[in-house]
């Protein structure tokens, strides 16, 4: 059995004051949740604060990025050993904002999978295609290929240690949702393209949806048989919101 996982994408988004205050109402809400995990993804600045407010409590933590590279000349970026230094469990590689905003791609996003997992880390995989690619029936093939770089370059194996999240990048930010019917078809052509390689690790895979999952839709995403939970943005940051998430996961 598959434990969802809730986690919170904060991206560029907080304050000292505004991340205690959050967190503050975040913790008791899920402090009696037993059958699912939750995580915060903070941005860099904070993950000291974070660690020091979340030590002890059932809620991880991680970041929204790292480098491919474990040290070095590469001034501005964060590698995975100093993501461990500051307690991180998770981080998350490949989000769409990383590839269209920065240009990563899927041989980069790799890389820093592969880079997250040598630190010890679960990285969090994000697929997914924009609304031309979904009208023009390249789904598949779209999520197939980035998860494929991966695969390719490590192993299917490589997939074990790691949390795969489907983002269509057309319902992150718009609004705009999969139905659950839409998100569960991808998760099972994703689950079912990993176990006609390794059939106990397809069925052991946890896969996320990432697209605008609300306290109104969690309920009804979350009861699709290959949806393992979610990859919050937006209402990761209200506290209600985010623990009344976690608690649709935990049902």
């Amino acid at each position: 059995m598959r434990a969802k996982l809730v986690a919170g994408n904060w991206k560029m988004h907080g304050a000292l004051s505004d991340n205690a205050k959050l967190l503050a109402e975040v913790m008791p809400g899920v402090a009696d949740l037993s059958r699912s995990k939750q995580a915060v993804c903070v941005a860099f600045p904070y993950l000291a604060q974070v660690q020091s407010i979340l030590a002890g409590s059932r809620i991880a933590w991680g970041a929204q990025n790292l480098s491919q590279h474990p040290k070095g000349a590469f001034t501005g970026e964060v590698s995975g050993p100093m993501l461990r230094e500051f307690g991180c469990s998770y981080v998350i590689v490949g989000h769409s904002e990383r590839r269209s905003l920065y240009g990563e791609d899927s041989d980069t996003v790799a890389l820093k999978y592969k880079a997250a997992l040598d630190a010890g880390l679960t990285p969090i995989l994000c697929v997914g295609e924009t609304w031309a690619q979904r009208t023009a029936g390249e789904t598949e093939r779209v999520v197939e290929s980035q998860i494929n770089a991966v695969v390719v370059k490590f192993g299917v194996t490589a997939l074990a240690g790691g949390v795969i999240a489907y983002e269509p990048v057309w319902a992150i930010g718009t609004g705009q949702t999969a139905t659950p019917a839409q998100a569960q078809a991808v998760h099972a052509f994703l689950r079912g393209k990993v176990a006609a390689q390794d059939a106990a690790l397809g069925a052991a895979l946890p896969i996320l949806y990432g697209g605008s999952v609300k306290m109104s839709n969690a309920a009804e995403l979350f009861e699709m048989p290959d949806i393992d939970g979610g990859l919050i943005g937006g209402a990761s940051l209200i506290g209600g919101e985010f623990v009344a998430i976690c608690r649709a996961a935990d049902r």
